[in-house]
């Protein structure tokens, strides 16, 4: 069951959303694709001075950018999720959107926040969810979730055979460790990172890695971007390779979890 998956890797200019939108309607000229990703916060920027910085910049999930994606999705047939600040009442997350062509799908709001974030955001409390998007049952999780491997596992086990990632990635880790992640689920996922640097807080410099990507449930890199360009990438995956947990007549990787000996909390 084939499924066409892509990603964008943008580079935002800070607090512009309309020049950032602007730039994203350009990067998906020609796109064609089942499922799109786009960074983490990819119409703000990242390095919020404030709470009060993030809060004037903040949406609801339903507002403008949500509005702009949906139009895209209808237009394209597709389905699309991607980074923003949501504003719900007096809270201030680091969410991610889901839309596509019948209108907004749903939200994931990051639970394990990063460094200062912790300052800026408040932290998601519910699980990472699964939507079923089209033939493809897709898990969402935020940046530095990938640190966490019960993130990718609850999603797995949650029987997602896609997770989307949008990233603002400051560490060199995440690229491979993608990777592990995809072997210990056998499930595809879809980074997508921004390029640039932020030095909008004093003595504080942070440069963006890039290398949005694909990874298979083999651990294949099926698609790499670069560490410091714009770029745009699609590949065709086989949802039934996830669906298969078995890496040999013997080996199962869900029935073999010895859950009556872990100790998780």
């Amino acid at each position: 069951m084939t499924y066409r998956v892509g990603f964008i890797q943008n580079q935002p200019v800070f607090g512009d959303i309309e020049a950032n939108r602007n730039r994203i309607t350009h990067l998906l000229e020609g796109f064609e694709a089942d499922l799109l990703v786009l960074p983490e916060l990819f119409t703000t920027g990242y390095q919020f001075a404030s709470r009060e910085e993030a809060n004037d910049l903040a949406e609801t999930i339903s507002g403008p950018t949500t509005e702009f994606l949906t139009a895209f999705a209808k237009n394209k047939n597709l389905f699309i999720i991607a980074g923003l600040v949501e504003r719900d009442g007096d809270a201030i997350y680091n969410s991610s959107l889901v839309t596509g062509p019948d209108g907004l799908i749903g939200r994931y709001r990051k639970i394990h926040l990063f460094d200062t974030e912790k300052n800026i955001f408040d932290a998601g409390d519910e699980p990472p969810p699964v939507f079923e998007l089209g033939p493809a049952r897709v898990g969402v999780m935020i940046c530095f979730d990938w640190r966490f491997p019960e993130t990718a596992r609850s999603l797995a086990l949650s029987n997602a055979d896609v997770i989307a990632h949008p990233s603002n990635l400051v560490l060199p880790h995440c690229p491979q460790s993608m990777i592990t992640r995809c072997l210990e689920n056998r499930v595809y996922a879809i980074t997508a990172d921004r390029v640039g640097i932020e030095q909008r807080i004093p003595g504080e410099t942070l440069t963006f890695i890039g290398q949005s990507q694909v990874v298979d449930p083999d651990g294949n890199v099926l698609v790499r971007a670069s560490s410091d360009r714009e770029e745009s990438a699609v590949v065709e995956i086989d949802l039934a390779k996830a669906r298969q947990k078995s890496i040999n007549p013997a080996n199962d990787l869900f029935r073999d979890r010895r859950v009556d000996l872990y100790r998780l909390s």
